[in-house]
């Protein structure tokens, strides 16, 4: 039996009947590379038991205490079956690009049942009319909730899922596994009635201990809001969300994106998606006639080491607020003025609210959860603390197999909430960065218009650094646009394709289909 941080138990508290802190990530797998070349729906069944003892989560339930006096608990799932949580579906036609994210949005929209463990995994086929991928190609969909996992620990979770090489060994029986009891009312009552006796001392401490850095913090956000109240702006994305998400993605290479920081001296590559996120928003408002003139911001999170020994203090969940700078023009000044931003400020005002709410009472945290969506739509509308949230979702930078298919695209599908409409998830993988914005229907109802301003932001500042940083070539055709055979996987701006090597193509879906066998069979 484990508690539920304070942190954690909040994304549980602020859920409502049209917004859940559901995090879906997304995998797309050539088989071709699979012993036999195809990969069976009960072979990823028996893959997924073999990984369970490495993940204790995916066999814990919420244990909720009576009135909600303390944190909830996860313990063992005694009536635990790995059939309801992995299941096995096929793309509706015409089963293009745009159809696929409209089926990984209603499944990532829908709530849990949280009398089971907090996930659930999809293994979608039927993906052949997508030419840009493989033949034989299916997804899988991980489907989790925040309260369970983190950024980091849905990384973690997903290397434990997967293997360096597709050679491996068939997985040896699944050991007895045998629950935990469940602990009495009785007893959670007493533990909640101590913790409440204990909550006001631990609150001391961090409090005193964040007190200088909480002056600082604050200082700077006050002082940010005074010289610059024209930054205070909301947009459509700030009001209310609704039960229907929608979500759509562009791929970019690493190393142009390594290209285009070198435009800025000091520039990052996380300052560099920064800047084609904020440009992106620009067009798109811009074309809705609804850009303000001030500038908008985006809100970040990171880890933070909290200080001391790591064993006593684990790194800390912190949130900064960064300006995109939208109201410029000039995509190198966007690019230089986040970089200056980010280079100047570390963390911000609310990290030392976020360590003292980690020692607040229970059942304040609870009914707190339960008003933030009305308080935070109402602050919202007035003094929005941003316009979108950028976060990130770091994979590994090497290529990884399930059941011997290699991995050849993996993305996210975040929550959002009232008040903040819009998140772009930034993954890594392979030596590529996939920027994929969620939001709900009514608030974006073209995506692949939103998408498309991604791309061109991105190659904005592309054709520039190749202007800079790339010495002249000879004459030479240059990659046409209007291809349309399979695409490469590094294609700047591209959907999800194969392997690295062939001609860049079109950033649109194609949606004619051809004849293939379906993938992975029963």
């Amino acid at each position: 039996m484990r508690q539920l941080s304070a942190h954690d138990a909040g994304f549980l508290y602020s859920d409502t009947l049209h917004s859940n802190a559901n995090v879906t990530l997304i995998s797309i797998y050539d088989q071709s590379t699979a012993p036999g070349g195809k990969v069976r729906f009960k072979s990823i069944l028996a893959h997924i038991e073999s990984r369970l003892a490495g993940l204790p989560v995916f066999r814990s339930k919420l244990l909720r205490v009576p009135m909600e006096l303390d944190h909830p608990y996860w313990i063992d799932d005694p009536n635990f079956d790995l059939e309801y949580h992995v299941r096995h579906i096929a793309l509706p036609k015409p089963g293009d690009w745009r159809q696929f994210c409209i089926q990984a949005s209603r499944i990532h929209a829908r709530p849990f049942d949280q009398n089971r463990p907090l996930w659930e995994i999809y293994v979608v086929e039927g993906l052949d009319s997508l030419l840009e991928l493989p033949q034989g190609s299916f997804a899988l969909l991980i489907k989790i909730h925040h309260a369970a996992v983190d950024a980091a620990g849905g990384s973690r979770m997903a290397m434990l899922l997967h293997d360096l090489t597709p050679h491996v060994a068939a997985p040896p029986p699944p050991r007895p596994w045998f629950p935990q009891p469940q602990p009495s009312q009785a007893m959670l009552l007493l533990r909640a009635w101590w913790h409440s006796v204990l909550s006001p001392f631990e609150l001391r401490t961090p409090l005193a201990r964040r007190l200088a850095d909480s002056a600082n913090a604050l200082q700077t956000f006050a002082n940010d809001l005074l010289h610059h109240p024209e930054q205070v702006v909301a947009t459509r994305f700030n009001t209310v969300v609704s039960a229907h998400r929608v979500f759509d993605t562009r791929r970019f290479a690493v190393e142009e994106f390594d290209a285009i920081r070198r435009l800025v001296r000091g520039a990052t590559v996380g300052d560099a998606v920064l800047a084609v996120c904020g440009d992106a928003l620009r067009r798109h408002l811009l074309a809705l006639g609804e850009l303000p003139e001030a500038g908008l911001n985006a809100i970040t999170p990171f880890q933070e080491s909290a200080g001391g020994a790591p064993a006593e203090r684990p790194p800390e969940l912190t949130w900064q607020r960064v300006p995109l700078h939208t109201e410029l023009t000039d995509p190198v000044a966007r690019l230089a003025a986040i970089a200056a931003w980010t280079a100047k400020f570390g963390a911000g005002a609310g990290h030392a609210a976020a360590a003292q709410g980690q020692h607040a009472a229970a059942a304040t945290l609870a009914r707190s959860g339960k008003m933030h969506g009305l308080l935070g739509l109402s602050a919202s509308r007035h003094m929005p603390a941003s316009a979108c949230m950028v976060t990130n979702v770091a994979g590994p930078d090497v290529a990884l197999y399930l059941n011997g298919a290699r991995m050849t695209y993996f993305s996210a599908i975040m929550p959002i909430s009232d008040g903040m409409g819009l998140v772009f998830a930034v993954t890594s993988y392979d030596g590529r960065i996939i920027i994929s914005p969620t939001s709900c229907r009514e608030l974006l109802p073209d995506p692949e218009a939103f998408t498309q301003h991604l791309r061109d932001a991105f190659q904005d500042l592309l054709a520039l650094a190749g202007a800079v940083n790339v010495p002249p070539r000879p004459a030479a055709a240059p990659r046409a646009r209007s291809e349309r055979p399979r695409a490469s996987a590094r294609d700047s701006g591209s959907r999800p394709g194969p392997s690295a090597g062939k001609a860049a193509t079109a950033p649109r879906a194609a949606r004619a289909g051809r004849p293939r066998s379906a993938a992975p069979a029963d």
